[in-house]
């Protein structure tokens, strides 16, 4: 009872200054009507919520919806977001924003396809990549998917000059992985001292090679999986996937190859906070740690572990031929690029 009485009491001496309860209640109302007008444009209130529209090349498509959303969308940046999603051929992705898809996050195979987007209508800002990681949110290399056991004892580039096997690689105007893959034949070749001219005659020979040139990336390792070809010039994730999932295939990383950088940016138009806190989660040791869970090379050195990706003998890098701009103007424009010519002379598309 004494506390009872006591509880009473206290009700008695909050109830006589009628005037103070007033103000305290009026202060108390203000400050929800502010919390309500800032929720979620301030660090301490969590994500401020939005819709973001991904817009990336075909092959990390899993990784986005499975593992890196989720994650953001628990994080407290992240809280309120929702992702819209559309991947495919690298190229085509970056037309179809030029053109006017919607997008937030774009992410591409190639940097080329990224400053298509800053020259077109500044989409993209001029300064994309001028921050810690150069715009890169992961790296891969050129490998080749073999069936399992190698039947055909492919080790290096040269073994694509000098045995009798079927290609698979995408189709150079529409997958940025193409690009990455014919740049990696013709720089393996510079890198043995051979001369331009001579390697663009093995980009040549690969090529005559091929018997099938898919729209992409993802498309080009479906085509191998089932029964197409000897060997599939790829990335380094997609053949660990491949394995992963229970494909008959196993890869091999030669001993020259190139470095796959892949860019990513936020849009100009793109929703604030929320984009950049993406990108920056991206970057984030938990982002990072995501991409090699699922096969990529983190941008952060520290977070390469070795064993699992282990440093080609020789490594060499698209900036070794002048970067995308003047590799993309040489190799690849659809008129004058001297695979375009190469291309032509076999057949194949040059339209994207």
């Amino acid at each position: 009872m004494r506390n009872a009485r006591t509880t009473r009491r206290r009700g008695v001496k909050i109830g006589l200054p009628a005037a103070l309860l007033v103000l305290l209640l009026a202060v108390f109302a203000a400050g929800c009507g502010g919390g309500d007008d800032t929720t979620g444009s301030s660090g301490d209130s969590g994500g401020s919520g939005g819709k973001l529209d991904v817009v990336g090349y075909s092959t990390p498509e899993a990784v986005y919806t499975e593992a890196l959303e989720p994650a953001f969308e628990e994080s407290s940046n992240g809280s309120g977001v929702s992702f819209s999603n559309s991947f495919g051929a690298s190229g085509d992705q970056s037309r179809a924003v030029a053109a006017g898809q919607p997008a937030s996050v774009v992410h591409f195979s190639q940097a080329g396809d990224m400053e298509r987007l800053v020259e077109e209508g500044e989409i993209v800002a001029k300064d994309w990549d001028q921050n810690k990681y150069k715009g890169i949110a992961q790296k891969s290399v050129v490998v080749f998917v073999v069936r399992t056991g190698n039947p055909e004892g492919l080790k290096s580039f040269d073994d694509l000059q000098s045995k009798d096997v079927d290609v698979i690689t995408p189709n150079p105007f529409s997958s940025g992985s193409a690009r990455w893959n014919i740049m990696a034949v013709y720089g393996n070749a510079i890198e043995a001292g051979k001369s331009p001219d001579q390697a663009l005659d093995e980009v040549r020979t690969v090529l005559e090679k091929t018997v099938a040139q898919p729209g992409s990336g993802r498309d080009a390792l479906s085509a191998f999986t089932q029964g197409q070809g000897d060997v599939l010039l790829s990335y380094e994730n997609e053949a660990i996937k491949a394995e992963e999932e229970g494909e008959d295939v196993e890869y091999v990383v030669p001993p020259a190859t190139l470095s796959i950088e892949t860019p990513i940016a936020v849009t100009k138009d793109a929703p604030e906070p929320a984009a950049q806190d993406f990108l920056d989660f991206i970057w984030s040791d938990e982002g990072q740690e995501i991409w090699a869970e699922n096969g990529y090379r983190p941008v952060n050195p520290k977070l390469v572990d070795e064993k699992q990706f282990p440093t080609p003998k020789d490594l060499f890098f698209i900036a070794d031929f002048g970067g995308w701009g003047k590799v993309n103007d040489e190799f690849f424009d659809d008129e004058t690029g001297s695979v375009a010519e190469i291309e032509k002379e076999l057949g194949v598309s040059t339209s994207g």
